[in-house]
């Protein structure tokens, strides 16, 4: 089950981030007198990431934001962040939005989330709008840690349990899953999972960073994107990456499976609305996605961001949706992290 729901995990892609069309909705133009219907459009659109700044969730949001201005497929389109709860405040906040044109950047840490909050809001309640990106975890330690290896961590983490702090993204995200299947594959029975490791959830990458630097916590686990800038600067030390293979931004890093770990598991992101939408407001709101996917700018910042190009729509994105969901809240189950 633990390597069934990192092939689902790894069938897509981490974030999560809110996107809001404000004053806004889909519209669409008759053509002269024949009747016949122009494309919908948008006018702006308000990215509202339901995290704190400096996380996955964020960057997701202000890199569309970014795209859709210059590529002038909206006027506006302005951040707001809506953090809490691994994402299921800003899920709820999606879920009362009376504005069709409204996404919400969504992921594997909010699928997990809604299940570790047992929250009362879910991610099935909403319109799938698309897939858009996955990225590779990343093990890392403070550049001063006696851990030169992820297997000293893990050694370290079943030895000495709960002395040995791990940061990471919400309860239950992706970041928490990836150090519960790795306990998992150094023995640990799954009942004693909660016990033996101390995880410490963070609100966003800029909380992690500072908690690592300071030396509060031994190790932190993320997207890569989120550590690559202190790895590069020497302040981080990279033990390994979760991917099947080795990523762009870290090269010289080896994977788990080269350490000896049989577990791979990618992070993520894409893009829902809020529920209930009819067919021409989803229409517009894919539509959009399709244009900032198809962009050169959106292309350049996959490729600045380390981020793998994971784009689905429709019926494609419903399913996956779907599978992942059923897979994430089984694994959870399966390490201990939420009840049966």
């Amino acid at each position: 089950m633990r390597n069934a729901a990192a092939r689902a995990a790894l069938a897509g892609l981490g974030v999560t981030a809110l996107v809001g069309l404000a004053g806004c909705s889909a519209s669409t133009a008759t053509a002269g007198g024949d009747g016949s219907d122009a494309a919908a459009s948008l006018d702006a659109v308000n990215l509202i990431a339901p995290a704190d700044p400096g996380g996955g969730w964020d960057q997701t949001a202000r890199a569309l934001s970014q795209v859709l201005t210059t590529e002038g497929l909206v006027g506006s389109a302005p951040v707001q962040n809506i953090g809490g709860a691994g994402g299921t405040v800003g899920l709820a906040a999606l879920a009362n939005e009376k504005d069709p044109a409204t996404l919400m950047v969504t992921g594997l840490v909010m699928v997990g989330a809604v299940e570790t909050n047992a929250s009362p809001v879910r991610i099935e309640d909403m319109t799938p709008i698309a897939k858009l990106t996955e990225e590779a975890l990343v093990l890392v330690v403070p550049a001063s840690s006696p851990y030169e290896s992820a297997e000293d961590l893990v050694d370290a983490i079943v030895d000495e349990g709960a002395a040995i702090a791990v940061t990471g993204g919400s309860a239950g995200g992706a970041d928490h899953i990836l150090a519960g299947m790795l306990l998992t594959e150094a023995g640990v029975d799954p009942a004693d999972i909660p016990t033996t490791l101390n995880y410490i959830p963070n609100s966003g990458g800029g909380e992690a960073v500072t908690m690592l630097l300071g030396n509060t916590v031994q190790a932190g686990i993320s997207g890569v994107g989120e550590f690559a800038e202190q790895i590069a600067a020497g302040e981080l030390r990279a033990l390994a990456v979760s991917s099947p293979e080795s990523v762009e931004l870290l090269p010289d890093v080896p994977t788990l499976v080269d350490e000896g770990y049989d577990v791979t598991l990618t992070n993520w992101r894409g893009l829902i609305a809020p529920g209930g939408l009819d067919e021409a407001d989803v229409e517009a709101l894919s539509t959009l996605v399709t244009e900032l996917h198809d962009s050169d700018a959106w292309a350049a910042t996959l490729e600045e961001k380390g981020w793998a190009d994971a784009f689905l729509t429709g019926d494609e994105f419903t399913e996956f949706l779907d599978g992942d969901i059923a897979e994430v809240t089984q694994t959870l189950e399966t390490i201990g992290l939420v009840a049966p």
